[in-house]
This record gives C-alpha cells, sequence and structure tokens, in this order.
C-alpha cells in the first residue's frame, strides 16, 4: 500500500523521464535513414515491453508486504549465484558466456546480481556488533563470489561496478574511510606506475593521507612499502595481459595510434558528440548513426547518438535528469532510518551513479571502453528491469518509513 505522504512522487516521475527518454534513443539509434529510405530495427519496441514489464514489477514490489520482501533476499542471492553458474554453459555470444535466451528474448543474470548482491550484502553489514573488520571481511566475501563469476563469462566492466557499489555500503555501515583508502590504494598504485613521476605523487599523498588518520607509523609504513612494491612490479603484469588488453589502456591514452582498430569505437563516439554542435543534427539525422561509422550505438554508445541528434541542449537535458535522480536518492539515503535498508540504498545509489559516469565518460572519451551500459537508456531489457527495480526498493524503502526503527 502506497503511503502518499511518505512516497517519494518526484523520484518516480524522474525515472519515468528516465525510460522515456532511453526509449526515444534506442529508437532513434535503432533507425538507419539514407535519403528518403528509412529502416527500423525492432530493439525500440522491445525495450518498451520490458519498459512496462518493468512498471508492472514495480507495482507489485511496492505491495509486497516488507517481512516477505526482507525473507526472499538471501534465497534469491543465493539462485542467482546458480544461475552465473549455469549461464557458462550457454552458447557463447561474441566470446562470452553472459546470456540466457528465453522465447527471444535475453536475461543477463550478472545485472540481477547486482541488486541482489546489494541487498544480501547490506544484511550482513547491519548486523549489530559487528567489528569494523568483520565488516570489511564479510562485504568483500559476499562480493567476490559473484565478481569471480562475472569474471569467467568474462565480462571484467560489470565487476567494477560490484567494488563501487560495495565501498559507499562501507561508508553507509560506518566503515572508517582510512580502510576505504586501503583497500582502493593498490589501484591507485597500478594506474599511478605507468609513470614514475606520479606514483611519487601519489605515495606522498597516500602517506600524508594516512598520517592525517592518525594511523601507526608501522600501518603507514607496510602500506608505502605494499604499494610501491605493486608499481615497481606492474611491467610483469603488464606482460602478461592479452595484446587487445594492452591495446585498450594504451588506446585510451591515444586513441590515434590505432584508429581503425582499439581506438576506432573512442574517436567514432568523440566524432558523433562533437558534431552535434548546440541543437543537433535532428531527429534521425546522425551521419555517424546512420552511415554505421559507430558500432554498438543502441547500446554502450547511445550516448554520442543523443549527443549527435540532439545537440549540447539534449546532452544537458539527459544530464540534468541523471543529476535529479541522484540528488532525489542522496536525500533518500538521509531520511531512510533503518540501518540495513540505508546501507541498500547507499549501495544501489553507487553502483548507477558509477554506471552513468563510467558510460559517459567513455563516450567522450574520458575513460577507457568498458561495455558498461547507461541506465535506463542503453539497450538491455535486463539492466531496464534491474536497474527500474533497484529505484523501486529505495521507493519502498520510503514508503516503509515510520513502520519501524
Amino acid at each position: 500500500m502506497i503511503n502518499r505522504k511518505k512516497f517519494d512522487f518526484t523520484m518516480l516521475v524522474l525515472l519515468l523521464l528516465l525510460i522515456i527518454t532511453g526509449i526515444v534513443a534506442i529508437y532513434t539509434a535503432s533507425t538507419s535513414k539514407i535519403g528518403e529510405q528509412i529502416a527500423v530495427k525492432d530493439f525500440w519496441w522491445r525495450q518498451l515491453i520490458f519498459a512496462v514489464i518493468l512498471l508492472g514489477t514495480l507495482f507489485l514490489l511496492l505491495k509486497l508486504p516488507m517481512p516477505v520482501f526482507d525473507l526472499v533476499i538471501a534465497p534469491l542471492y543465493g539462485l542467482n549465484l546458480i544461475f552465473l553458474v549455469l549461464v557458462l554453459f550457454t552458447p557463447a555470444i561474441n566470446g562470452s558466456h553472459r546470456w540466457f535466451n528465453i522465447f527471444g528474448f535475453s536475461y543477463q543474470p550478472s545485472e540481477s546480481a547486482k541488486l541482489l548482491t546489494i541487498l544480501f550484502a547490506a544484511r550482513i553489514l547491519s548486523k549489530e556488533h559487528l567489528s569494523e573488520l568483520k565488516q570489511l571481511l564479510y562485504g568483500i566475501l559476499i562480493v567476490v563470489t559473484p565478481v569471480i563469476l562475472i569474471m569467467v563469462e568474462p565480462d571484467f566492466g560489470t565487476t567494477l561496478t560490484y567494488w563501487f557499489a560495495l565501498m559507499a555500503m562501507f561508508l553507509a555501515a560506518g566503515v572508517p574511510a582510512f580502510y576505504l583508502l586501503l583497500l582502493a590504494s593498490p589501484v591507485i598504485s597500478i594506474v599511478a606506475s605507468f609513470h614514475w613521476a606520479f606514483i611519487v605523487l601519489w605515495l606522498a599523498v597516500l602517506v600524508i593521507l594516512l598520517l592525517w588518520f592518525r594511523l601507526s607509523w608501522v600501518t603507514v609504513t607496510v602500506a608505502a612499502i605494499a604499494n610501491t612494491f605493486l608499481a615497481v612490479i606492474m611491467p610483469v603484469f603488464w606482460s602478461g595481459l592479452k595484446e587487445y588488453q594492452q591495446n585498450r589502456i594504451l588506446t585510451f591514452m591515444d586513441p590515434m595510434r590505432d584508429p581503425l582498430g582499439a581506438g576506432y569505437q573512442i574517436i567514432q563516439a568523440k566524432i558523433a558528440v562533437g558534431s552535434g554542435g548546440t541543437v543537433g543534427k535532428g531527429w534521425l539525422e546522425g551521419t555517424q548513426k546512420n552511415m554505421n561509422f559507430l558500432p554498438e550505438h543502441h547500446t554502450d554508445f547511445i550516448y554520442s547518438i543523443i549527443g549527435e541528434e540532439f545537440g549540447f541542449l539534449g546532452s544537458i537535458f539527459l544530464l540534468l535528469l541523471f543529476f535529479l535522480l541522484f540528488w532525489r536518492l542522496t536525500i533518500a539515503i538521509r531520511e531512510i532510518r533503518v540501518k540495513e535498508r540505508r546501507i541498500a540504498a547507499s549501495g544501489i545509489f553507487g553502483y548507477l551513479m558509477f554506471q552513468t559516469f563510467i558510460n559517459i565518460g567513455m563516450n567522450i572519451g574520458l575513460v577507457p571502453a568498458t561495455g558498461i551500459p547507461l541506465p535506463f537508456i542503453s539497450y538491455g531489457g535486463s539492466n531496464l528491469l534491474i536497474n527500474g527495480l533497484a529505484i523501486g526498493v529505495v521507493l519502498k524503502y520510503l514508503n516503509e518509513r515510520g513502520f519501524m526503527k
């Protein structure tokens, strides 16, 4: 039952606007117009079907009694792990085992695993009298299980989403920031190791921050030595990467080194966004799309299509919708009093924001191409359904305010 005084109708409207914007963008992205000839693929109506399914599922979710909702989280998390194992035995699509095909529609268990992992981890992290070290250990164990299975598929880009969500949940659970700094420092050291000046600067910043947190000299010294060691042995790991992985990283730093290979997508995406100007080329008039210069333009690079056909104003409109949605999520996190729900809402906020930043960033050349879709906008039924349900979970938490403390 919806409590009108507590229900966040603004968040629901923003969700609906993003879904509508996504369907419109998918329609134009899946339409080729050459002269007077127009060819439309069926991606947009498939997305429309999933949008209708999502709205029905949201209604049922809001009606579901909270005790029943809490009861099914752990079993569904376990069932999803089984699906992640079974999907490895499905036929490969583009070299990956990620999808179940059911009646012509695809289901990607790595998408549902995001939300279920967040909900299950929030359940564990919210337990009373749990030490900070146990919170770290349990949180990592819960996340690393689906992450390993997803990496086997392989799908490295999706696994990054889990770790960012976990960091947000740790913060909401009250884990001290210096623990998160220590966890994140190896990744930053690896990235900084591409140039000796960067690693020296980073190590100096790390030591200063750890001292500012008033950690012992022993802890600071061990952290500095460990991160220095990682930076030194990076050449060994680099030589162990596959050639396409090395090319993806090198091409991100200089797309023109392989303009017809690994750098092709980034270059074409930037051309599409830049060519849109202020108001864009117009509905269905994007040349990068119509001439098929830009691959995967209905999924990973749909933001480039919006920039090309609707220009700077269209891009700003989409960014404004995302900003308002994330702003409402931050308000919701502050208003949710139940610890488990606040932690879960923080994880949902973290993973949606991370996916949005990474996707838009790779469309404008700020981050490497990772294959992470743009929430609510990119084509993909599993992606739309799970992201929409994630917002629905937050709406349900807000609707239940006042019934529990």
